[in-house]
């Protein structure tokens, strides 16, 4: 194994992770002094963060970061390596800790109920997060920290290592989704000017028109329903998900138990 030249993908603390990653476990020191006095990985982390926050994702790039910080882009270079590496530092930042979700002795659902709302307010709160590319596995302190927080909700379920993780990841799977679907609806109809009834009502007008009751019978009997004339506050979407999501897991620990 080699040391912390990076030849091998292997940092000096030996856990194939970026040298910037390995300064989040504290496993090396954050670089204190740069080309320019002041410049710190913390301070790059947040100028992207905040960057994403005020323009959205695909306004972060080395170059910009850099310029809102007063410094060349190869400064940068010194504390991050690529702008990948930056993406899972601000998702480490803007995530933070878990908060103390629930008391020792909380049943596994309650548990996972609010840790399943807690994260969905982690995303509404940073929704630049939901255009992140998926690059693997949690691999920072805090992202770990909500992961071991899912995991502590099973204990006394039954369920194996593999059951406990699966859970976990569609539970995470399901909060990330319909944050992104939220968000791009959301999207939608702030660029029309229209509020969300108006703008549900008037695709419910538009289908009508469009859908032949004889060719789509059931969406046509939706549409008379007037359920698409109304609209719900997104919270009602997630809390029946979440409440379905639940169920199976309950049947699959009624599984193991019986």
């Amino acid at each position: 194994m080699a040391g912390g030249d990076g030849s091998d993908g292997v940092g000096d603390g030996g856990t194939f992770l970026p040298p910037s990653i390995e300064a989040a476990w504290g496993l090396r020191e954050r670089p204190s002094k740069g080309p320019k006095p002041g410049l710190t990985l913390d301070r790059i982390v947040d100028a992207a963060v905040a960057l994403a926050a005020a323009e959205g994702l695909g306004a972060v790039s080395m170059g910009r970061v850099a310029k809102e910080l007063g410094v060349s882009t190869m400064s940068l270079y010194r504390y991050v390596s690529a702008k990948s590496e930056l993406h899972i530092l601000m998702q480490e930042a803007a995530t933070g800790a878990p908060p103390e979700l629930y008391p020792p002795g909380t049943g596994w659902r309650e548990a996972l109920e609010a840790w399943a709302w807690a994260l969905r307010e982690v995303y509404h709160r940073n929704l630049w997060m939901l255009r992140l590319p998926v690059s693997g596995p949690p691999a920072t302190p805090n992202l770990v920290a909500w992961w071991e927080k899912a995991l502590v909700a099973l204990d006394g379920t039954g369920l194996d290592a593999g059951g406990k993780i699966s859970v976990t990841l569609l539970l995470g799977g399901f909060v990330r989704n319909d944050a992104l679907v939220m968000a791009d609806l959301a999207a939608v109809i702030a660029g029309d000017g229209a509020g969300p009834e108006e703008v549900l009502s008037r695709y419910a007008r538009t289908l009508r028109r469009l859908a032949d009751p004889e060719r789509y019978p059931e969406v046509a009997r939706l549409l008379d329903s007037g359920v698409m004339d109304v609209a719900d506050e997104p919270e009602v979407e997630f809390r029946f998900g979440l409440a379905r999501l639940l169920d199976g897991v309950a049947v699959l620990v009624e599984g193991r138990a019986s």
